[in-house]
């Protein structure tokens, strides 16, 4: 179960222009969401969550410029990166596409290599393990591409759904994730598992943490879920 694997929700309503996308994004690991129309996208960022949007402009139904106001507007949504596709490449509509809140601005046609590129510099943001990036906290080191840990430079033993866990909340320290965040984010969400689960990884993960005798750094916030700090 590799929860880890970013997902992408690609916004084009042209079929063979969409396949190419998807065809490509896969390739380089990501798991792949699809919307014909602006329609279905609005339905699918709720439902799907996903890691990063890439949003074409001209849509049946909504615009991509409505959606991408929808989107930066709800505050659990706000982070999530927008890369705007559009074959509109006048300065003023750039302009128009970044000050809804678009992260990034891609003008048809486009490279694929750069813009797979681009998807990468927007996740090494939000999500920089996804992307083999090492992450460290205090004298916690976390190397994604080798599924290593360490702590005080002595290596610890993780399981893999533990490893996941301090994933996640290593790339957001201070960030109090619900149990039910962290079963999406972690378990994933076609998958049923009963809340109190997390906590007996979390305690798995304490465990592993403190083998070295450093502190817990991990911290239960009352009625809310857990922290990093």
């Amino acid at each position: 179960m590799t929860q880890m694997q970013p997902s992408v929700l690609v916004v084009e309503d042209e079929p063979a222009q969409r396949e190419v996308l998807v065809y490509n994004l896969e390739r380089e690991g990501f798991r792949v969401i699809k919307a014909g129309d602006g329609n279905e996208a609005v339905l699918l960022v709720d439902e799907e969550r996903p890691d990063l949007v890439l949003l074409d402009w001209m849509l049946p139904g909504v615009s991509g410029i409505e959606i991408c106001r929808q989107i930066k507007m709800k505050p659990s949504l706000r982070q999530t990166p927008v890369i705007m596709l559009s074959a509109r490449s006048e300065e003023v509509d750039k302009v128009r596409g970044l000050e809804t809140g678009a992260d990034d601005y891609v003008v048809k046609p486009y490279s694929l290599a750069e813009l797979l590129a681009r998807v990468k510099t927007q996740l090494r943001r939000t999500r920089p393990a996804s992307v083999g990036e090492h992450l460290t906290y205090d004298d916690i080191m976390l190397d994604s591409g080798t599924h290593r840990v360490y702590r005080s430079k002595q290596e610890l033993k993780l399981g893999p759904t533990e490893f996941r866990l301090l994933t996640t909340l290593m790339e957001k320290p201070g960030r109090v994730w619900s149990r039910e965040q962290l079963l999406d984010r972690v378990w994933g969400r076609d998958v049923y598992v009963d809340t109190r689960t997390v906590d007996v990884h979390v305690g798995r993960l304490r465990k592993a943490l403190k083998c070295t005798g450093a502190d817990d750094p991990i911290r239960t916030v009352r009625g809310a879920g857990y922290a990093l700090g």
